[in-house]
């Protein structure tokens, strides 16, 4: 049966293809001897069988490879696979360590024989082991290097291996103190190519090889632009002048109905899908690339919105998910589709047995499913739903509504009401069988409401300028817009303090996680004194305080002191602070603090963010100059959040209590 048919006669005939034509990219063909530069914003890897040719990093086995997925300034989609990057941790080394060779050796041996039932055939799992010299991130204990080996190995899960022998003894029965093994390679790769969150990656002219019917390795994604690129051969560009601009992003805005019965929740095993809205723009334009809905059965033509009629629910689902693949969003976005609308989609499809409707993303052979997490926030502990759309982000408004605002409801309808200053359409949920059981005007109805909640996610995105936020904050922190929607402040401070730490000859020690009951005091807050006052009132505003004190008091893991350590390390009493709870610190003319350095930073970035923003008249720049001023102010924030009560265990009001504290007015 012609999926396109129509019982009723309107809108497109049984011949006449959808609209597809005026949204889908236009193709392209790319010479790799002319250059390429891309937004990327989503990153992530996987492991290949054998490695590329002509690539560096192990030249056997199986192999790690990162993929970038994003966008060009004309709104080409790109897929970049990146090789030759091996993942690698630290060990801290006697200082009389010299055989390094015995230690590669023995260690590589021991690893094999560990995963020997593994199914990839790595013939090396220790790559390489070389000496470093830096210092413990945690504690200050002299100016001295200690000697370090990085240990680089073959694949990503080698390392916590490699962790767990070398701490059991694996070498001369002597145990050893793990550095960085906690570090994801997908966060560790950013890190050393300099790559932030949603940066503009350039490959240069002649060092990317693209991919295509006659290529050796084979197309696996939907992606326009596929090619292969070395890690050591591409540049990525800091967010500044002309690379702070905004790449031109599908935004997908979707919202489905389902025929429940009477009392019951919709469930995708028994209740079919009736229809799909969609709402799609383009990132920094105001008008709507396409808006239309997906109905069974006929409906009665909408003025401002296609209307896609199918015989049968199986019809429908297919030609979505056809639509989607043909659109190539960059973003997913709708209200409560991480826990409703995806989920119950891909349950449906499975139920009818859809072969081909869950792959959804970009890679041709994975399909989309949903995963559960509990992640710790700062707002406590909370389940997410996740989607593995491969290249695809999934911004559910519900979450950043959540996260970003403080209501008493966060239903569509309220939130639209407080924020907007409108409401969804008048049709409630139990009346939506009834509808869809009706003629064409009154499925009509149902398609204008169904639209409407497609529609709101989209104004609701523009209006708080939520993804343009959260652009500017993975830039600032350096990791990428998924994780910050499904990760907590951990992962933002972390990825600053590596950076940082790299650059300055430090090494993080592998954190052992242990569940805590224990709690920090808060500030103290001064209770106002009410009254009618005839006499002037000065009222102080201080700037980033907490930043501030850790700024002026040098407060930082890298310049804490044990106590038994003070008169070993032969500090004066003028080059160190006590603080009242007793945890000593030395000040910056002994050892600069690393979070202070960072925090310093972040305040000064603001400070030129605002200083652009006054005098920017692109009302596009002005929601990024806006969104990176307000995302430095959130990560100093966060920055002095997650270590404040950390670094020597200083809650707030022991900070406030320093004597000689350095505010600023």
């Amino acid at each position: 049966m012609n999926t396109n048919k129509r019982k009723d006669g309107h809108g497109t005939s049984p011949n006449k293809k959808f609209k597809t034509e005026r949204i889908s990219r236009p193709s392209l063909q790319l010479d790799s001897n002319s250059s390429l530069t891309f937004q990327q914003l989503e990153l992530d890897h996987y492991i290949n069988k054998a490695p590329y040719p002509n690539m560096p990093g192990a030249q056997t086995g199986s192999v790690p490879v990162m993929r970038m997925f994003g966008v060009t300034a004309e709104g080409y989609s790109v897929c970049c696979h990146v090789h030759g990057f091996s993942p690698y941790f630290y060990v801290l080394l006697p200082s009389d360590f010299t055989d390094v060779l015995e230690f590669k050796k023995k260690l590589n041996l021991a690893v094999l024989l560990d995963v020997k039932a593994v199914p990839e055939k790595v013939s090396e799992a220790v790559l390489a082991v070389e000496i470093k010299r830096g210092k413990s991130l945690l504690e200050f204990s002299g100016h001295e290097d200690s000697k370090f080996a990085k240990i680089t190995v073959a694949l990503p899960r080698f390392v916590a291996v490699g962790k767990r022998l070398l701490e059991n003894g694996v070498y001369g029965n002597k145990s050893f103190s793990c550095f960085e093994t906690n570090v994801d390679i997908d966060l560790r790769f950013m890190i050393d190519t300099s790559i932030l969150g949603c940066s503009w990656i350039h490959l240069p002219p002649g060092k990317w090889y693209g991919r295509g019917k006659d290529s050796k390795w084979p197309i696996t994604s939907r992606c326009q632009i596929e090619c292969d690129v070395s890690w050591e051969d591409f540049v990525a560009h800091p967010p500044e002048g002309e690379w702070a601009k905004v790449a031109p992003f599908r935004i997908h805005s979707f919202d489905i109905e389902c025929a429940g019965r009477k009392g019951i929740f919709p469930e995708p095993n028994v209740d079919p899908v009736i229809q799909i809205a969609n709402v799609v723009k383009l990132y920094g334009s105001d008008d709507v690339l396409t808006r239309n809905v997906f109905t069974l059965n006929t409906c009665a033509p909408i003025g401002h919105a296609e209307v896609r009629c199918f015989d049968t629910e199986h019809q429908m689902l297919e030609a979505w998910a056809d639509f989607v693949r043909e659109l190539d969003p960059d973003v997913f976005t709708g209200y409560n589709i991480n826990n409703f609308d995806i989920p119950y989609l891909l349950d449906r499809a499975k139920h009818l047995k859809l072969k081909k409707f869950d792959f959804l993303g970009r890679i041709l052979s994975i399909q989309s499913s949903v995963k559960e997490t509990v992640n710790q926030t700062k707002f406590g502990k909370r389940t997410f739903k996740t989607v593995n759309f491969e290249g695809r982000v999934a911004y559910d408004m519900l979450v950043v509504m959540k996260r970003d605002f403080r209501l008493r409801s966060y239903t569509l309808n309220n939130v639209s009401n407080e924020l907007l200053g409108e409401q969804k359409e008048d049709v409630h949920y139990s009346i939506i069988t009834d509808l869809q059981n009706g003629d064409e005007q009154t499925r009509r109805r149902l398609a204008v409401y169904c639209i409407k909640d497609a529609d709101l996610p989209l104004r609701l995105l523009d209006h708080v300028k939520s993804f343009a936020n959260d652009i500017e904050m993975a830039r600032v922190t350096g990791v990428s817009i998924t994780s910050l929607l499904t990760k907590g402040e951990q992962v933002k401070v972390v990825a600053q303090l590596l950076r940082h730490s790299r650059q300055s000859g430090y090494f993080m020690p592998t954190h052992h996680y242990a569940p805590s009951t224990e709690q920090y005091e808060g500030a103290t807050v001064i209770e106002p004194i009410r009254g009618y006052y005839t006499y002037p009132i000065a009222t102080l505003d201080f700037s980033s305080l907490y930043p501030s004190i850790m700024i002026a008091h040098n407060l930082c893991y890298t310049t804490l002191v044990r106590p038994n350590m003070k008169d070993k390390l032969g500090l004066a009493p003028d080059e160190i602070t006590v603080t009242p709870s007793q945890n000593i610190f030395v000040k910056s003319s002994v050892r600069q603090g690393l979070l202070p350095e960072i925090l310093q930073q972040l305040l000064a970035a603001r400070k030129r963010a605002k200083t652009a923003l006054k005098d920017e008249k692109d009302p596009v720049m002005q929601a990024v100059l806006n969104g990176r001023q307000l995302a430095l102010k959130i990560s100093a924030n966060s920055v002095y959040g997650f270590t404040g009560a950390q670094v020597g265990k200083l809650p707030c009001l022991e900070i406030s209590g320093v004597s000689d504290v350095n505010f600023r007015f």
